[in-house]
């Protein structure tokens, strides 16, 4: 089997070098033919030791968000990137966003630009889901309390003091479907509250959720 029919066959996911070298047991320098390939095209590099097919192989590729994840790490999709995901704001986001406990960083590529914001370890792991986009495809995200609780934190400047700021902000500066928002999970609000940075601007938001409910009832 030629090598470019192997790598077809794993193009649906990111491809590390340690995946790489097992299709390469023939060759007596595969660290030469992995940038062989790599300038022939059947190979994209976005990282060292990280691949994707290149335009050679037609085939299906990973999702941006797939590689969010395994590009850098611990990490998770977030903030507008997974509130567009779950359908909490109309403006479709052009780069991958994701909070990791790693310092912030960036990386742009042929396939899109990739954001990295830094959080502490505390309240890192509150309010993450395993997304399944295909088959063989699955990604870390936020849920929509949690991807909006890190937008509020990742925003410079912004305090939230009163419902009527909050308000404001979520209607007009993010254009929020406010009734999902008054449906999301307070208790799971009430965590961020309790680990994460901001905690009076996350503290209204559960206030608003808490009173809808109350009037609901």
């Amino acid at each position: 089997m030629k090598i470019e029919e192997s790598i077809a066959k794993i193009a649906e996911l990111p491809i590390s070098t340690q995946a790489l070298l097992p299709l390469l047991v023939d060759f007596k320098r595969p660290y030469d033919k992995i940038e062989e390939l790599v300038k022939g095209k059947y190979l994209y590099q976005l990282k060292r030791g990280l691949y994707v097919a290149g335009t050679k192989i037609n085939t299906l590729h990973p999702e941006l968000f797939l590689l969010a994840n395994h590009l850098y790490g611990p990490s998770y999709i977030s903030t507008e990137s997974a509130l567009s995901y779950w359908g909490l704001i109309p403006e479709k986001v052009i780069t991958i966003n994701s909070i990791t406990t790693r310092k912030s960083k960036v990386f742009s590529t042929d396939l899109g630009d990739f954001y990295y914001f830094h959080v502490p370890q505390n309240g890192y792991s509150i309010g993450l889901c395993q997304v399944q986009l295909t088959p063989l495809q699955t990604v870390i995200m936020a849920s929509p309390e949690k991807a909006l609780c890190d937008l509020i934190i990742q925003t410079r400047g912004l305090n939230l003091r009163s419902v009527r700021q909050a308000t404001q902000f979520l209607e007009e500066d993010l254009r929020l479907d406010m009734n999902s928002f008054y449906t999301m999970n307070a208790s799971l609000l009430a965590d961020c509250v309790l680990q994460c940075p901001k905690s009076n601007s996350l503290v209204v938001l559960s206030k608003m959720i808490l009173s809808y409910a109350s009037k609901m009832a």
